[in-house]
């Protein structure tokens, strides 16, 4: 092997006998490492959890005796509804595509996830756009029918429930469908030998036995909806993330958002742990990759029915959207404003620099887990990458407070007038600590899939971690990095709280030009960075295409599921 030196004489006989000391200090090294990376996740929630006495007495009592209480009803009939409706929908629509054959099943099958690359705020922008009173579908309406047909309120919590519903069931859609897939033709023929239908199969059998993927869905939505910000103040709906923003921009009390912030980190925190321990209460039983099933053929009326019920879920969340994002966009698409061409470039930007940063990180630790395989290592990494798990608004608080704290400490320790809140380094660090669980995933699959055998071969030719990891890993890791950087690079340049509550002054993004440009009711403005922001959103799902049909997720690949998924 070119650059490595020539192996001493008995070492392809006794590699690990040569490592010795020296091989249990690289040990010790990348350990330490993993630990530091899992620190640095962590210390934001650590900081904020020290602030949540320095909320003002008078102002904390009015939140209490006026505003908490609308938010948490606000807060728990939104995750209500939204898991209802995505478990519904996800389930019925999986159960449908897995074991029936009707016209357009194929296209469906994927179709069904394109809702994925379109931000929950832009689908609540056109919905608010096209249903409000003054848009064009009521008074359209009012025309023929008359001037007092009036549809319900769409700014409501039922609106925004509707909303994240139809953006967020693909997360339980795709599961349950690789779960349907995952169980083969022998358990329903084993079923229906007993005498069960279809339908009882389904409820007695097939349900049951996806229980985890579904549960792992459902928890990615409730994730997803604790985490919503855009969606919920375009519907002027007040819930946690809301209540976050107001307190520390409207009411300048940082105190009272770390409050806030960390009784939402709470709900959270019971939500996952909950479902955790209900799941590993019971067993299940997979058959792996058994024969697929052929599925049900249907035909006439049930045929029509069939695909007019995945037609009448494509069409609201995707198709109609994008039709009118295209019918906004299009007058205006010769005069692209200079502050949207410069919030495309910084969206770009930033997202560039935390995909290097974030797939950099994840490659130290999926290879500090490699050479280090203790507790303490294995534990440090998932510690890392619990950040996915928090809200953007929690960690926004987080970091703010974590790095004020490091702006008073660091100019008396080392004498420099360090200033990093406010900057791109705030922001950048919340990318990582948010992200870092997206990267990771590709970034350990790809690692698992590299035999300890070349790591030997390598050791024995004398080559150390550090070469080992240039010159062995890197360029088989190649194609499971560059999936990891543009799942990262999608993720961050849709991303809102982080951005809106941790960016430089003056440093808008698209997802922050919507934000403004929708809160003044500019919808045709907003359409342009909408539209980039949908076709970034693809990349993804051309990914996550390719992986699910690749292999068959199971209950141990959730998190790497999670990353692609996003």
């Amino acid at each position: 092997m070119p650059g490595i030196a020539e192996p001493q004489p008995g070492a392809l006989l006794t590699p690990d006998v040569s490592r010795g000391a020296s091989g249990e200090r690289r040990q010790g090294l990348w350990q330490v490492l993993a630990l530091f990376i899992a620190a640095l996740v962590v210390a934001p929630l650590v900081v904020l959890l020290t602030r949540i006495g320095d909320a003002d007495p008078e102002l904390l009592q009015h939140l209490q005796d006026h505003v908490l209480p609308q938010v948490t009803g606000n807060t728990v009939l939104l995750l209500t509804l939204v898991v209802v409706g995505t478990g519904a929908l996800g389930t019925g629509l999986a159960w449908l595509v897995s074991r029936y054959r009707f016209p357009g099943r194929d296209l469906f099958s994927w179709a069904l996830l394109l809702p994925m690359a379109l931000p929950a705020y832009v689908l609540a922008f056109v919905a608010v756009g096209l249903l409000d009173f003054a848009g064009p579908l009521q008074t359209a309406l009012r025309g023929v029918l008359g001037a007092d047909v009036r549809l319900p309120p769409v700014r409501s919590t039922a609106g925004a429930a509707l909303v994240l519903t139809l953006c967020l069931y693909p997360y339980v859609y795709l599961l349950c469908r690789n779960a349907f897939d995952g169980q083969g033709q022998r358990a329903m023929e084993a079923a229906r030998s007993l005498g069960l239908t279809r339908r009882q199969a389904f409820w007695r059998v097939a349900l049951p036995m996806s229980r985890p993927w579904l549960a792992a869905g459902l928890l990615l939505v409730v994730m997803e909806t604790l985490a919503d910000f855009g969606t919920v103040s375009v519907f002027n709906v007040d819930t946690f993330t809301t209540a976050i923003y107001k307190s520390w921009f409207g009411l300048f009390s940082l105190g009272t958002a770390a409050q806030l912030a960390s009784l939402l980190l709470l709900i959270g925190f019971v939500i996952a742990v909950t479902e955790h321990r209900l799941r590993d209460r019971a067993g299940y039983w997979s058959s792996g990759r058994s024969r697929a099933s052929e599925g049900e053929r249907l035909s006439g009326l049930r045929a029509g029915l069939a695909s007019g019920a995945c037609l009448s879920v494509l069409l609201p969340a995707f198709v109609v959207p994008l039709a009118q994002l295209l019918a906004w966009a299009w007058p205006s698409s010769a005069g692209i404003d200079t502050t949207s061409l410069q919030a495309a470039l910084r969206t770009l930007g930033l997202g560039t620099a935390a995909a290097v940063l974030v797939v950099g990180t994840a490659l130290l630790l999926a290879y500090a887990r490699r050479e280090s395989p203790g507790r303490v290592t294995r534990l440090a990494t998932r510690v890392a990458t619990l950040g996915y798990a928090i809200p953007g608004a929690v960690l926004a608080v987080g970091v703010f407070v974590a790095l004020g704290l490091a702006d008073r400490l660091l100019p008396a320790i080392t004498g420099i007038d360090w200033r990093i809140g406010g900057t791109l380094v705030a922001i950048l660090f919340a990318y990582v600590a948010r992200f870092l669980a997206v990267g990771s995933g590709p970034v350990e699959a790809g690692m698992s899939r590299i035999g300890h055998s070349l790591d030997d071969a390598a050791r024995s030719l004398g080559a150390n971690s550090r070469r080992r990891l240039l010159r062995v890993h890197l360029p088989l890791l190649a194609p499971s990095l560059l999936t990891a950087a543009a799942l990262v690079l999608v993720d961050v340049m849709k991303e809102m709280p982080i951005t809106l509550m941790t960016r430089p002054f003056g440093w808008d993004t698209l997802a922050v030009r919507i934000f403004e440009l929708t809160s003044e009711g500019q919808w045709e403005a907003a359409a342009l960075p909408s539209l980039a922001l949908v076709a970034t959103g693809l990349l993804p799902l051309i990914l996550l295409d390719r992986q699910t049909r690749a292999a068959m997720p199971t209950p141990a690949r959730e998190p790497a599921v999670k990353a692609i998924a996003t």
